[in-house]
């Protein structure tokens, strides 16, 4: 079976592409596409359990991926602190391509927009694209059950 690490490098290139052909708008449409049509796993997830639907997705996806990062679940809130991503590693340090330059942005329009829908509150803030590091933080307001 093939894994989706090697993927990466043709994710990156595309990612390229699109931009240089149509700006950066139509990355970030393409982005939000894969959100929209792509992600119905983790709207399950969140549906059925919330915040701790959310550590089950992600605890399940991460663990596949590798990598280096903490998950956190609290009864209020949900984090996921990456040490070292395993697709921005691959991008940024195998020396195979030139790198996309906001390559980790991909992150951040595809799965906040979704964890929203739901009334989560959501920080996402790429530490070093480089380094792979990253940290998602959900919260949940008063008023959200799950």
């Amino acid at each position: 079976m093939v894994s989706c690490t090697e993927f990466i490098w043709c994710y990156s290139e595309m990612f390229r592409y699109l931009e240089e052909k149509d700006g950066e708008e139509k990355v970030i449409e393409f982005w939000k596409g894969i959100s929209d049509n792509f992600l119905g796993n983790l709207r399950e997830y969140i549906e059925k359990d919330g915040l701790e639907g959310m550590h089950k997705y992600w605890t399940h996806t991460l663990t596949e991926e590798g990598g280096r990062h903490q998950l956190s679940l609290y009864d209020d809130m949900f984090i996921i602190d990456m040490q070292d991503c395993p697709s921005a590693r691959l991008v940024h340090q195998s020396g195979r391509i030139e790198p996309y330059d906001k390559y980790c942005d991909h992150c951040g329009h595809l799965y906040p927009p979704i964890i929203k829908e739901y009334g989560y509150e959501v920080d996402y803030d790429v530490i070093s694209c480089e380094k792979g590091r990253c940290r998602l933080t959900v919260t949940k307001p008063e008023g959200v059950e799950k």
